[in-house]
């Protein structure tokens, strides 16, 4: 049996336990929360057996291999630096950090152990991502991602989030979309141009060139004043994809007009989209097991190309 802990009894937290619960061979062991009513409330819909008042504590009720950290970006740090002194791997819901230099610092703080440290990119495990994947990795050709991206400081603010989140707000809500050109494309990023750069408040449109060093590149579109849906497509001789929602995909082949879509799985539709794949992922890397669970230094890697294309 593989036991599992959550910190935090958000939204979020709850969409980790119907995953992981749904698992063979795993169970969720322990719950702790700052907000202890709100964890008892979910303790009790899933019945989940301890209750705890601080992290040390869930650690030794739950005796769990593994922790999930869903908190809120400003405490973030501190608890995840909290959870890494407990022998135990652990899963941060991303962002690792509200900007990069607060990312630097959580994925400092987790090098220095040993059980390794995941960090929750569940649009890589999207069943139209890994359609897509497994298509491009089938064909030796170059890939060009053009990735569109809505964001607004008046949307953030709406919904409460707090101000020092809000003025990075790229880092906490732009990154869905971002480290979808690190998962699209092969290699590592060798330069960013900025061709509509980041204005602060006064920004209407954030357009940015990526290359990487396996040939294939990257466009990124921001819209942070006026409607626009996340959209991701990538294009190859062969073949374009489209995924708009990005939890949809359809394909067109090269001399072809039509649109070919591809149904979103089970998965993909009884659980929040990605979170089971992901969590199978994440026990099995936990293990030993090679697998396409994000660790904490390519979480970086994706809030470092954040950082080349905002520069802030």
């Amino acid at each position: 049996m593989t036991r599992v802990a959550i910190i935090g009894a958000g939204s979020m937290a709850r969409e980790h336990i119907r995953a992981f619960s749904a698992l063979p061979g795993v169970s969720v062991t322990g719950l702790y929360s700052r907000t202890r009513a709100k964890a008892e409330v979910l303790a009790t819909e899933f019945g989940i057996g301890s209750v705890c008042d601080n992290i040390p504590s869930l650690k030794s009720k739950s005796a769990a291999d593994l922790v999930v950290v869903a908190v809120p970006e400003i405490s973030a740090n501190a608890v995840a630096k909290a959870a890494f002194l407990e022998d135990w791997a652990v899963l941060l819901e991303k962002p690792a950090g509200y900007d990069l230099a607060d990312a630097l610092d959580i994925a400092d703080a987790a090098s220095q152990r040993q059980k390794p440290v995941f960090v929750g990119f569940n649009r890589r495990f999207y069943s139209s991502t890994m359609s897509v994947l497994a298509d491009l990795d089938s064909r030796n050709e170059l890939r060009y991602a053009h990735i569109q991206d809505q964001q607004s400081f008046a949307e953030a603010r709406r919904y409460n989030h707090p101000e020092p989140v809000v003025q990075k707000f790229m880092y906490a809500n732009s990154i869905h979309v971002i480290d979808m050109m690190r998962a699209l494309c092969r290699g590592n990023v060798v330069e960013v141009k900025q061709i509509m750069p980041w204005r602060g408040e006064e920004t209407e449109v954030v357009l940015s060139h990526v290359a990487f060093d396996s040939g294939d590149s990257a466009l990124y579109e921001g819209l942070w004043k006026g409607p626009g849906p996340w959209t991701c497509s990538v294009s190859t001789p062969s073949r374009r994809w489209m995924l708009q929602p990005l939890e949809r995909a359809a394909f067109q082949n090269a001399n072809e007009r039509k649109q070919t879509p591809v149904e979103p799985d089970a998965a993909d539709v009884d659980y929040k989209a990605g979170f089971l794949r992901q969590a199978e992922a994440v026990l099995g890397a936990a293990r030993g097991e090679k697998t396409r669970a994000v660790g904490i230094a390519e979480s970086l890697q994706t809030m470092q190309l954040i950082n080349r294309i905002f520069g802030v």
